[in-house]
């Protein structure tokens, strides 16, 4: 995976460019049912190596005349949802998450699109650690989309990738 050096403004927040391509359309591959095979790791930033792995499905959905979606994903005993907005002045994406464990909406990661893969950040917390965050969404096959999670504890200069889910259309 490409590392990219990261800029922060005069007061620390992650400087995060619009691809020019960016649109509201950019999520339209993702709406519908789909089936998740889920990879893992156990445990984040303790140099695992453990796996864990599982099944869940994901419904995608319009919002707010294509300026925004959510989506709901579910297990057995866990569901979440993702809130992803387009705003069209900055022409970035602002991706949400909450879940049943916690019943609170997370500080968004940003970003957007370039030939079907997008990209997205965020400063964050894990744990007591100040951490960047990274999404990334892999549309290039729009029909077996990818998405992965990084973390990393150097702005950027290293990640450990700890999440990917492997998309497949729901088929009933």
């Amino acid at each position: 995976m490409e590392l990219r050096k990261f800029e922060f403004d005069e007061k620390g927040a992650l400087i995060i460019p619009a691809s020019p391509s960016s649109s509201k359309h950019d999520f339209d591959f993702f709406f519908g049912k789909w089936q998740l095979k889920n990879r893992k790791l156990k445990e984040r930033l303790v140099n695992s190596n453990e796996w864990i792995e599982f099944a869940s499905t994901q419904e995608c959905y319009p919002i707010l005349k294509n300026t925004g979606n959510i989506d709901d994903f579910l297990m057995d005993d866990f569901e979440g949802m993702t809130l992803r907005l387009f705003n069209p002045q900055t022409k970035l994406w602002s991706i949400y998450w909450a879940d049943s464990n916690t019943g609170t909406l997370d500080n968004p990661v940003v970003g957007s699109f370039t030939d079907g893969v997008g990209h997205f950040y965020s400063k964050g917390k894990h744990g007591e650690l100040d951490v960047l965050w990274r999404f990334k969404w892999d549309a290039s096959d729009p029909e077996h989309p990818v998405w992965s999670q990084a973390i990393s504890t150097d702005n950027g200069q290293s990640w450990e990738w700890n999440w990917y889910m492997h998309f497949s259309r729901f088929v009933q």
